[in-house]
């Protein structure tokens, strides 16, 4: 999943979380998770003043995104050291399945 500015959603992202407005994050969402966005809902979005959605995968590439593959080459890094312990490594694994999840398998 990817926290977007609302100026690059595309019609067909799918949101992965609520919408709420900026001035209620308490009150009832305006759009609910697993809404395909379309032209028409984001200009009512940006019209609302929200100002990102977060959407399912990772469809836009921002300056200073790291791919995939780096993600798990920065993840076995930092696992190094306890590499040993199981209950570390199963951490790891579950680390390492949430990214690829969270980034949809992109590249």
């Amino acid at each position: 999943m990817q926290n977007i500015p609302i100026l690059l959603a595309a019609p067909e992202m799918v949101l992965a979380r609520d919408v709420r407005r900026s001035d209620s994050q308490s009150g009832p969402p305006i759009c609910g998770k697993g809404v395909v966005l379309s032209e028409s809902l984001i200009e009512r979005l940006k019209a609302m003043g929200v100002q990102q959605v977060t959407v399912e995968g990772h469809p836009v590439w921002l300056e200073g995104d790291k791919t995939l593959p780096e993600l798990l080459e920065l993840l076995e890094k930092r696992f190094r050291k306890v590499d040993h312990e199981p209950l570390m490594n199963r951490l790891k694994e579950i680390y390492k399945a949430q990214l690829i999840r969270s980034m949809d398998g992109a590249d």
